[in-house]
């Protein structure tokens, strides 16, 4: 490997985004709650207040990331998602020992911090709706 093709290579690694698998664990939903309520840190993009979950991206601003999440980028990355990740049992199915079934579909939705918390308190309002009648 030559000296430009090495630094190539180190400028590739260094600009790398997580795989799928790997966000597949983000979109559980403990960690989605960490991912989305981070500390602040003042070394990532927007103190790390802005995250696309599915991207694994920060946003500078409450806007960049509305912008983003109507990008062809992120829909792409929805539709990459869409699709169960291979198991170990898949791959040993595939090789022969036993059956193979095709990867089911799933609906995934873009997870947005500020809509979270909206629903979250819409269940919580609810929770505490309990009346109870004296008679």
């Amino acid at each position: 490997m030559g000296v430009k093709a090495r630094r190539q290579n180190v400028k590739n690694v260094k600009r790398r985004k997580r795989d799928l698998d790997e966000i597949n664990e983000d979109l559980k939903d403990k960690n989605v709650d960490k991912l989305l309520n981070q500390e602040v840190d003042y070394d990532l993009p927007g103190a790390a207040q802005h995250y696309c979950v599915t991207c694994a991206r920060h946003f500078i601003h409450r806007q960049a990331i509305l912008d983003h999440y109507k990008t062809k980028v992120h829909k792409r990355r929805l539709k990459a998602l869409e699709t169960e990740p291979y198991t170990v049992k898949d791959a040993e199915a595939a090789a022969g020992l036993g059956t193979f079934k095709q990867p089911q579909k799933r609906k995934i939705e873009t997870v947005d911090k500020e809509e979270r918390a909206e629903k979250r308190s819409k269940v919580e309002d609810n929770s505490g709706d309990v009346s109870m009648n004296p008679e």
